[in-house]
């Protein structure tokens, strides 16, 4: 029997998704799960493509199953049961052997796993997997990251299962070590901040508007019809449409405003603190899923303070408000994405990566959950020029911004007057006020630093810094 090309461990859902996907595609694969009754089911109902799996229900016979040297994906919970795995692996393994974790990891978890088997003969791959379950099964977005010849030996199967755009896979490698999973953890935090904003703009429609679930997700579809056309907004129309079976009503009107999050988003947000570099959209949007888990504590604040006293929501022209909350929502969107992206930039600096933007940009276009139409222009931006400083002076997204901030700050004022909580717009408002400044007023918290101890500071005219006579202090 001719050995697989491939093996992945790990049948829940994403698992099994991906490895049918994989036999789907012509590769042979064998699989693996520390429960044989979940291969043996898996195994069972695969149906027309049986063929292509080799079910395997011990170590032993997995590994041999395998065309060396042998790439194997991990997929299952992130954290300590990877590492566990990996040390049940490890004596089965042969030199230049691959281990691939293909969750949802915290990229310095990839890096430490890559450094301890730099001297094992062993290699590791870190592959950031985007586009959910359905995604898994017809085509993800892949982030690569690892040693460029294990690359070489996955790319064949990696490409045959990426989703396509235009025909192009949308998979590569992006670096060495955790380069991969870094960058689907940007990704994440994105989503997250896009979600956030989608979710702000319906509560102006649902609050603010006073309209019914189905009729928000009538405007959502008209925008998804043009520069607003993106996997997000499609989903949001679908989701406000839907309705529950039990009671008719729509199916939005009935869940818990309560958001889960994974770590993702707030991994974001801790990397790029710790860069220096603002990420204040994916910030918020994390801080918006905090503040809607404490469900009674908001229940219990509502009792307390009330609601804002700030009378009725009025909107003059209803059709020209929609019109500048499409704009809003395209103009905040790209504050996330320019975020995201100098994030990234930063982190190939620092971990010195030199990560491919561009090819970033083009393998996030199709089966992934950010998928949007204006990753064309990110990816034609950064193929101009791959050290752009932030797209934001780009000359197509500073036309945009340009042309839709102004809606932005409509929008977010006429929020802030109504009462209407937007922290993930306001905060995008806040960037492009920020960074388009070229006098800001950092001058008086350096002066303030300088009183604390003497700190001293940069001069305006480029005379000599100067420091404070104020006596030493606390150093902020």
């Amino acid at each position: 029997m001719a050995q697989a090309e491939i093996g992945l461990i790990g049948l829940g859902v994403m698992g099994s998704n991906l490895a049918l996907n994989i036999a789907e595609k012509g590769n042979r694969i064998a699989v693996f799960n520390r429960t044989p009754e979940a291969t043996r089911k898996f195994y069972a109902e695969a149906g027309a493509l049986q063929g292509q799996i080799v079910p395997c229900e011990t170590i032993e016979d997995f590994v041999a199953a395998i065309r060396p040297p042998r790439p194997i994906i991990i997929m299952i919970k992130a954290g300590d049961p990877v590492d566990q795995q990996m040390e049940l692996l490890k004596p089965h393994l042969e030199a230049n052997d691959i281990m691939i974790d293909a969750g949802n990891a915290n990229f310095r978890d990839t890096m430490r796993r890559f450094d301890a088997l730099k001297d094992s003969g062993l290699t590791f791959i870190g592959m950031g997997v985007s586009g959910g379950e359905e995604g898994a099964r017809h085509g993800p977005s892949i982030m690569v990251g690892g040693k460029e010849a294990s690359w070489k030996r996955v790319e064949p199967v990696l490409t045959s299962i990426a989703a396509k755009y235009n025909g192009v896979p949308c998979v590569a490698w992006l670096g060495e070590n955790g380069a991969g999973h870094f960058v689907k953890t940007i990704h994440n935090g994105i989503e997250y901040a896009d979600m956030q904003m989608i979710a702000e703009i319906y509560g102006i429609l649902r609050d603010g508007l006073k309209m019914g679930a189905t009729e928000i997700g009538e405007v959502f579809g008209e925008w998804n019809k043009g520069r607003l056309n993106s996997y997000l907004i499609e989903i949001t129309e679908t989701v406000l449409k839907a309705a529950d079976p039990i009671t008719g009503r729509p199916i939005v009107d009935l869940i818990l405003d309560k958001a889960g999050q994974k770590g993702t988003g707030k991994w974001s947000v801790i990397e790029a603190q710790n860069m220096g570099v603002p990420a204040t959209a994916i910030e918020a949007a994390v801080a918006a899923r905090s503040i809607s888990s404490v469900k009674s504590e908001r229940e219990a604040a509502e009792q307390v303070l009330g609601l804002p006293n700030v009378g009725e929501f009025k909107v003059i022209d209803r059709a020209s408000f929609l019109k500048d909350l499409e704009s809003a929502l395209l103009a905040a969107k790209i504050g996330a994405y320019a975020q995201g992206f100098a994030v990234m930039a930063q982190a190939s600096r620092e971990f010195n990566w030199n990560l491919p933007m561009p090819t970033i940009a083009k393998i996030w276009r199709a089966g992934c959950i950010i998928r949007s139409q204006f990753l064309d222009e990110i990816t034609t931006a950064f193929t101009k020029d791959p050290n752009i400083a932030n797209l934001i002076v780009t000359p197509a997204f500073s036309a945009m911004v340009k042309e839709s901030d102004g809606a932005l700050r409509r929008v977010v004022s006429a929020a802030a007057l109504g009462g209407l909580p937007v922290p993930a717009l306001a905060s995008a408002l806040g960037y492009f006020d920020s960074y388009r400044r070229a006098r800001g007023t950092a001058n008086v918290i350096q002066a303030q630093r300088d009183f604390f101890g003497a700190h001293g500071f940069d001069r305006i005219d480029g005379a000599d810094a100067h420091h404070g006579p104020w006596g030493s202090g606390l150093n902020a």
